[in-house]
């Protein structure tokens, strides 16, 4: 039976599936996977395991490199089928020593990380005065004031979509007015002198120049000293460079279907993280979690209809050439895949997913999130497109996203503090049970989610 034949079969169905018959089908299998892992601690020591063994894995690392081998010989050891790693071609780019120093009004050092893709000082730093904005309308308001100095834009954090415009555009908006260097308050709500990095948009002005994150300390620290009429200035350094694309690869690894192999429902996360920190939430623990979920079910002697597969993406971060790369080297099989699951917002309590599908695949989303309810998961939101499963969106493939609290993400995000200690053990447990429950029972079902 063909793919379009069942599909009109399984959209006539929708009418009588009920949540009754779903939670009937399935509750007992949810619970045997909720209780298993009340104690269960294999993924909890694989995430240990991944952050401390490889710590960050920026693209282009040899960190990233060897933590991708012992994950595929890791699988291969769980008996999963056609573990590989399908080569990408990535961006690599090489931080070098960098130090930020105020000279005047008094002589500190600061604590500093350069946004992914900066260029570097010329030889021995610059010395600049800074001028303090909070947006880019008071930058374009003081834009005869901005040449020969360096830009502090401190901006409270509202969302991580608002604030985030600083660190992707700020150099841009800066040396249109002749900055010769700008800086970001640190985008997150909160800080311990952690100082936050990520990507930056392309150069765009015809002058590029350094681009750094400085803790949300010492922006307002210095925001207080200007506005006092104080000159501040200060000396940055930086080597950031770009070097020639790597080889790195997603990770891919299977456990087949019982009765549709061909059919596939993709859990996964990016394997990659920033050049900081352990990368714990930001995304080990996602791609971990959807490693876990798929060999429980397989520990469990539970035997899905349809293929399970483990994507873990690289080179989220700064490039997205991992998820564009999967999408391309499965175009052939597009049309079988049923749907993509992502974890990418960190492994706290889980809430439920966002989805992005048809009416009538959200309903039967509806009804199996019922399941999730004893563990506090069963919200379904919309919108489930994070960056990895977005190009298979985008080909039609309906996809979910992992949505956790996220009121402590974005303390750690993209900072030395994303580390293996920030993660909770029943937390991330929840996250395992949440991610393989929602992907047994849509490979499981009877009837195709329809597109």
């Amino acid at each position: 039976m063909n793919y379009l034949v069942k599909l009109i079969i399984s959209i006539c169905f929708v009418t009588f599936l009920s949540a009754n018959d779903i939670k009937k089908e399935y509750e007992s299998v949810t619970d045997r996977i909720i209780r298993s892992l009340d104690t269960d601690s294999l993924g909890y020591k694989r995430l240990a395991y991944l952050c401390d063994m490889f710590g960050p894995r920026l693209s282009g690392s040899k960190n990233l490199e060897k933590a991708i081998d012992w994950i595929i010989r890791e699988m291969k050891n769980d008996g999963l089928s056609s573990v590989r790693g399908e080569r990408v071609k990535v961006p690599t780019w090489i931080r070098g020593k960098e130090s930020l120093k105020i000279l005047v009004p008094f002589e500190k050092d600061l604590n500093v990380l350069g946004v992914g893709g900066s260029v570097a000082t010329p030889k021995g730093g610059i010395r600049g005065e800074i001028i303090v904005v909070d947006s880019f309308e008071e930058l374009d308001r003081n834009k005869n004031n901005v040449k020969g100095k360096i830009v502090l834009y401190n901006v409270p954090f509202t969302s991580y979509g608002e604030t985030v415009q600083y660190r992707y555009d700020g150099p841009n908006r800066a040396a249109d007015y002749g900055a010769i260097g700008s800086l970001i308050r640190s985008i997150g709500p909160w800080s311990m002198d952690t100082p936050h990095t990520g990507t930056m948009g392309e150069y765009k002005s015809i002058k590029k120049i350094p681009h750094a994150s400085i803790t949300m300390e010492d922006a307002m620290m210095i925001s207080r000293i200007y506005n006092r009429g104080q000159k501040v200035v200060v000396k940055l350094n930086m080597q950031g460079k770009f070097v020639s694309d790597r080889w790195s690869r997603n990770i891919v690894a299977d456990f087949i279907g019982s009765k549709y192999p061909e059919e596939i429902i993709v859990l996964g996360g990016h394997i990659d993280s920033w050049d900081v920190g352990q990368g714990a939430h930001d995304d080990a623990g996602g791609c971990v979690a959807a490693w876990r979920a798929v060999t429980l079910i397989k520990e469990l002697g539970l035997k899905p209809k349809r293929t399970l597969r483990i994507v873990l993406w690289t080179n989220e971060e700064n490039g997205g050439r991992g998820n564009k790369n999967y999408r391309d080297e499965h175009k052939a099989e597009l049309d079988n895949h049923i749907l993509a699951i992502e974890s990418d917002g960190g492994v706290f309590a889980p809430k439920g997913f966002g989805f992005t599908g048809s009416v009538d695949a959200r309903k039967i989303i509806f009804d199996i999130a019922d399941l999730l309810d004893p563990i506090g998961a069963g919200k379904i939101t919309k919108w489930g497109r994070a960056a990895d499963v977005a190009p298979l969106n985008d080909e039609g493939v309906p996809v979910m996203s992992l949505n956790v609290d996220g009121s402590k993400y974005f303390w750690y995000h993209h900072t030395e503090a994303d580390t293996f200690d920030k993660v909770d053990f029943r937390e991330f447990n929840n996250c395992i049970a949440t991610m393989a429950i929602m992907g047994y029972v849509i490979a499981d079902m009877d009837m195709i989610l329809p597109r």
